[in-house]
């Protein structure tokens, strides 16, 4: 029996209820295993930073398990249809704790490394299949062009081309060839997550088609061609039509004219803001082309919502039919019908999670997408046998390493948040014994008799999506919005200017506290994003981007000391107080 035979004859058995069951994924948090068997769920998620109790491996495996028993345990009124879970596992399997943690795509993006990208899309695979998961939200092909959004650090470049390098290889290093050790991808947001006025999130994308083809859609045929099996509808409007309601852009575009033939899945509650009454976003969303709904509490709602859309007429069955014909496809091909429950998987477990094999791809990343800005006197590389004063921050946070999405939706700070992994102060500690930390962050200890120079660590603090806007000015967020055809939901901003003097004055204090007693300094800074930094970067005598690089702080004693040379190049302009700041492209290289 071909997998087409097997689809039609499962679809022909299923009754409404479970095929609307089908549609909806909700969150662990607010769905019971039994609750999983009784409405025909197809999928379930974890949010950012919702784990179960532990958050190790083998608690994921657990929890999995459950899910997955409930959704096989068939009887006259239910049918056998493996369950399919879903993480936000956006850079290494983020959310369980003493993972492989990578840097954000901003930073891969300076690696221009297609071929790295695809071990370590590998790596994250395999430490995704070792809590018991098959799917991850991954990855993110936005092409930013706003330096104020939250998400930039989200896109591994303002070119379009370099995404587009990478899209494929990461959906290769994932899906390879949907074995035992592959997981399933999905590509997002579509589309045009990237272009909003403003930078805002969740805003509205103002460009005409050919901007729109060229730019943000562009980076998606790779991925297509690889053979991704899900994409995620994005939050954004498209000249105030919102993406989750635009049948062109799903329908007409990604399904037809670029024949896709998996399944199409919304954003966290992304059809809520189509419509202030819920059974018409319900309505918009299906017919214009979403196969499955990422619903986070109201799911019961959603389910009964779409009942009576179909017995109203409003929703053809077809368009039920073909939504739900999609998911099983996905799943089929998958192999998921044919694997055994999640704690009897060959990768359940793995040793490999979180290990010094894959620690060390991850280190590897994090020194080719460090990028060296300045260099003066050659003051780079450092001697590890020099007397050396550790300051900022983040010198020693392994959480602020690892930026938003990591344990927790916004991140964490802090020397431990994350189990297993190094910060700059403990990296340079290993390389160099003579170094010390400064008690209080602040630098105030130099002394140039006792110091031969300075490494200080100073950034922006995590956060995720639009908690990491920088508005200089609400009523941009009023322009925005009047020409949506929608709500927008907005977040609290990051702050309102991209000057880190401005956003954290601290960091530039500490600076000039240690070159006031006479201490040459090393930049080190921790941003998903370029920052005006101008101040800071005339002070100190090196200064380096790391961009958010994860578990893995010893990529970037790798280069500060010399044992890897700095290859890493920008892929976004960096803006200057001045004027004139530095082109895409640039990076120097410490000889």
């Amino acid at each position: 029996m071909t997998h087409i035979d097997f689809v039609e004859q499962l679809l022909a058995r299923m009754t409404l209820s479970q095929k609307i069951g089908q549609m909806t994924q909700t969150e662990r948090m607010v769905v019971s295993p039994q609750q999983v068997k009784e409405f025909h769920l197809g999928s379930v998620l974890s949010g950012g930073g919702s784990a179960p109790a532990g958050n190790r491996p083998q608690d994921w495996v657990e929890m999995n398990d459950a899910y997955w028993a409930a959704s096989m345990d068939a009887d006259d009124e239910h049918l056998a249809i493996p369950l399919i879970y879903g993480v936000d596992a956006i850079h290494g399997n983020n959310n369980v704790l003493g993972a492989t943690v990578f840097p954000h795509n901003i930073g891969l993006g300076a690696m221009n490394d297609p071929d790295l990208i695809e071990r370590i899309a590998e790596v994250t695979a395999r430490e995704v299949l070792a809590a018991g998961v098959e799917w991850t939200f991954a990855p993110t092909l936005a092409v930013a062009k706003n330096l104020h959004w939250g998400r930039t650090y989200e896109s591994y470049s303002s070119d379009p081309a370099l995404v587009s390098r990478y899209s494929g290889r990461f959906v290769k290093g994932l899906q390879g060839e949907l074995a035992e050790h592959s997981v399933v991808a999905c590509i997002k947001h579509w589309v045009g997550d990237g272009g909003t006025s403003f930078g805002i999130d969740q805003g509205d994308t103002a460009i005409d088609w050919q901007t729109l083809s060229d730019t943000h859609i562009a980076p998606y045929l790779p991925a297509l061609e690889q053979g991704a099996l899900t994409v995620m509808v994005s939050f954004n409007s498209w000249n105030g039509d919102k993406c989750h309601g635009h049948h062109h852009l799903l329908t007409q575009v990604l399904k037809q004219q670029l024949g896709f033939d998996g399944f199409i899945i919304s954003d966290w509650d992304g059809i809520d803001y189509l419509d202030d009454d819920y059974l018409k976003a319900v309505e918009l969303s299906v017919n214009a082309g979403i196969d499955m709904f990422m619903i986070a509490d109201k799911w019961q709602e959603f389910i009964a919502n779409l009942h009576s859309l179909v017995a109203d007429g409003r929703v053809q069955e077809s368009r039920i039919d073909d939504a739900v014909r999609r998911i099983l496809n996905v799943k089929f091909r998958y192999g998921l019908f044919d694997r055994p429950r999640p704690s009897e998987r060959p990768f359940s477990g793995d040793a490999l999670f979180g290990s010094a094999e894959h620690r060390l791809v991850a280190r590897q990343a994090v020194a080719q997408s460090q990028v060296l800005l300045k260099n003066d006197a050659q003051i780079l590389p450092l001697s590890k046998q020099a007397s050396i004063l550790v300051a900022g921050r983040f010198a020693h946070d392994t959480g602020a390493l690892a930026g938003g999405f990591t344990v927790a939706w916004q991140g964490q700070t802090g020397p431990d948040a994350l189990p297993g992994a190094t910060s700059v102060w403990s990296a340079v500690k290993a390389s160099a014994p003579r170094a010390i930390l400064s008690a209080q962050g602040d630098g105030i200890e130099a002394d140039p008799d006792a110091h031969d120079v300075a490494i200080v660590v100073i950034g922006e603090h995590p956060y995720a999506e639009g908690m990491g806007d920088i508005r200089p000015d609400e009523n941009q967020v009023v322009e925005s919005g009047s020409k949506i055809n929608g709500s927008l939901k907005v977040l609290a901003p990051y702050g309102r200017s991209l000057e880190l003097a401005t956003l954290h004055p601290e960091d530039l204090q500490t600076i000039q506290n240690i070159i006031a007693r006479g201490v040459p300094v090393v930049v080190v800074l921790i941003s998903g994003r370029p920052l005006l930094v101008d101040p800071e970067m005339a002070a100190s005598q090196a200064f380096v981007a790391a961009w958010l690089p994860g578990s893995e702080g010893a990529g970037i004693t790798d280069v500060l000391f010399g044992d890897k040379a700095f290859t890493g190049r920008l892929s976004f302009a960096w803006p200057s107080l001045s004027g004139p700041g530095f082109e895409r492209g640039f990076g120097l290289s410490a000889v």
